[in-house]
């Protein structure tokens, strides 16, 4: 049985904050995080442009092979950048690290729109993933520890349907703008934001407590992997790894899942509404899901959407062999605790660490799993000549909500009282 630190932050100095301030951090957050979703789906909806500029005399083979690298790279730019703002953020602040950050990935994209060639598109598809992952943890962190408890789950929760708000501004640009260089000048936006933000935000008053008392910062529990926090790590590496791999599997082939159902002709109108309900059962259940915390208690929360979503895939995987109407209402369940998990655990995750670490602990939870999902999606495909079809694939990627569920149910809280230093 592993024990679980869970701390609530009221502080008088938080009380201290003006609602205004708040606003405005918010603001610059969501903003951020949204169009950081803007960034990650953009070259995937300019692709089949890309290709036609960039091909030249590349044989289609090798055109085909460096599209996957484009994709790859991307995520494990995201990844690596996750936990390398991290520690920056614990190490120089959370303001600095957020607006440098927006910045990094503000300037690659507007980079990638001026690369001649695939390489160059390659790398700085890289960097623009290394400045997103940072700002989807500096965002949390900073939000986490300037925003009084009684609310914190539920704004959480609103920021983390950013990035999906961000991924559909990337299909307006798209129907907008035909140019994929002119497209890529979005980027423009976000070192805007930078530079407002430099502006109007400060830095978070616990960081700066945190730096302050000399004797603090050499605590055990400010060090990463020490005895202190090391179970934490692995739990909350382990609850937020389990469920990014199953939802990105199931979002990654549904639409295969769902055109294997209709052998008889193109189903095109069926794998665009379950993408629909895929994506707006997604964003409702993270809208939700502070209040949800709120009523549940986080660990109830967690308990509830990694079940459902064991129960669900197993009803939508096995017991569908034909399409029906039913399938739709399936889909959008799943992914309303999809999107629940993800404002659920984005707000308890940041708590379990103490300031000196919080950041860089955040980003590690949040993307070793990211590591993995990158190719563990890919096995789907591998799977699915092995085990005789999607429906058998997708349900046993699945099963590994149910590590999530045993996880999360052997996880105790301490008393607050028991809660290390900030």
């Amino acid at each position: 049985m592993s024990t679980i630190t869970l701390s609530e932050e009221v502080t008088a100095k938080q009380a201290d904050i003006s609602v205004s301030y708040r606003v405005i951090l918010f603001l610059i957050c969501f903003i951020s995080t949204a169009l950081g979703g803007t960034v990650s789906t953009l070259m995937s909806v300019y692709l089949p442009v890309v290709v036609r500029d960039l091909q030249r005399n590349l044989p289609a083979g090798e055109v085909s092979t460096i599209s996957g690298y484009i994709n790859a790279v991307f995520i494990f730019g995201w990844a690596l950048g996750g936990f390398t703002w991290g520690v920056i953020s614990d190490k120089m602040g959370r303001k600095l690290a957020l607006l440098m950050a927006i910045s990094c990935y503000g300037i690659f994209t507007i980079l990638t729109g001026q690369m001649p060639t695939w390489w160059g598109v390659v790398g700085c598809r890289f960097m623009s993933g290394f400045g997103v992952g940072g700002v989807l943890v500096t965002s949390i962190t900073l939000v986490s520890e300037v925003w009084p408890a009684k609310s914190k789950a539920v704004v959480i929760g609103i920021l983390s349907i950013a990035f999906p708000v961000g991924i559909f501004s990337a299909g307006v640009i798209n129907y907008v703008v035909s140019s994929w260089r002119e497209g890529f000048m979005v980027g423009v936006i976000p070192l805007a934001l930078a530079l407002l933000g430099a502006w109007l935000l400060t830095e978070s008053q616990s960081w700066l407590d945190y730096r302050a008392d000399t004797a603090n910062r050499s605590k055990p529990y400010n060090k990463l992997f020490s005895p202190v926090h090391r179970r934490e790590l692995i739990v909350g590496a382990l609850m937020f790894g389990t469920m990014l791999i199953g939802l990105w599997a199931i979002f990654s082939w549904l639409p295969t899942w769902v055109q294997s159902l209709i052998t008889t002709r193109d189903a095109d109108k069926e794998r665009g509404l379950s993408m629909m309900c895929l994506g707006m059962g997604g964003l409702t259940g993270g809208f939700f899901s502070g209040w949800l915390v709120n009523l549940l208690k986080p660990r109830r929360s967690m308990i509830l959407c990694f079940a459902v979503c064991t129960g669900l895939s197993f009803i939508l995987f096995k017991t569908n062999s034909t399409f029906s109407p039913a399938v739709y209402a399936e889909i959008a369940v799943l992914a309303l605790f999809f999107g629940a998990s993800q404002g659920v655990l984005s707000a308890y995750i940041p708590q379990l660490f103490s300031t000196g670490i919080r950041a860089t602990a955040t980003g590690f939870c949040f993307n070793i799993g990211r590591i993995f999902t990158a190719t563990a999606v890919l096995f789907v495909g591998v799977l699915v000549s092995t085990l005789g079809g999607y429906s058998n694939a997708l349900f046993i990627f699945s099963l590994i909500f149910m590590v999530g569920l045993l996880v999360v149910l052997f996880v105790r809280e301490k008393p607050a009282s028991t809660n290390q230093p900030n």
